[in-house]
C-alpha cells in the first residue's frame, strides 16, 4: 500500500529521524518527495509511504504522538491548456518525469499516474498554467 503525506514538524521536533524510525519501528519505506527542514525553524516533509496498511497506519499515529502534524496527501496537479504554452520549463523540475514534452509535436504530455505532487511545477510555470486541487 501506498500513501503520500504531508509532515509537519514543530521547531522542536525538526531534529527528530523520522524516516529511520519508519524503517526500523514500522518496516515502512519512506521515500521523500519534497524536503523544506532547517534546524529551529518549522520543517516540512512530503512522503510517500510504502508499507503493510496496517503498519502505515501506526506510523501515522506514532507520529502524531510525537507533534508531527500529519496530512495525507488528495491533492492533484491540474493543467489548464488554455494558458500553457508548451515551453517544457516544468519538465525540468519533474522528479518523476510525469511532464514530459512530446518529441514529434512537442506539446507538453501529463502522466497523471506518475505525479507525486511535490509541486516543483507550480513556481516553474511562467503562465501560471499549473495548480493543484482538493
Amino acid at each position: 500500500m501506498k500513501k503520500r503525506v504531508t509532515l509537519t514538524f514543530p521547531k522542536r521536533t525538526v531534529h527528530m529521524p523520522v524516516t529511520y524510525r519508519l524503517a526500523k519501528d514500522f518496516n515502512i519505506a519512506a521515500n521523500i518527495i519534497r524536503a523544506q527542514v532547517a534546524p529551529n525553524q518549522v520543517g516540512k516533509l512530503v512522503l510517500e509511504l510504502l508499507g503493510d496498511i496496517d503498519a502505515i497506519e501506526a506510523s501515522i499515529e506514532w507520529m502524531r504522538s510525537q507533534e508531527i502534524g500529519v496530512s495525507l496527501a488528495s491533492r492533484e496537479i491540474t493543467i489548464d491548456d488554455q494558458k500553457c504554452v508548451d515551453c517544457g520549463l516544468c519538465t525540468g523540475v519533474c522528479p518523476t518525469q510525469a511532464l514530459t514534452l512530446d518529441p514529434q509535436s512537442f506539446r507538453l504530455m501529463f502522466r497523471r499516474s506518475q505525479c507525486v505532487v511535490c509541486e516543483q511545477c507550480i513556481p516553474a510555470c511562467p503562465v501560471q498554467a499549473i495548480a493543484t486541487n482538493f
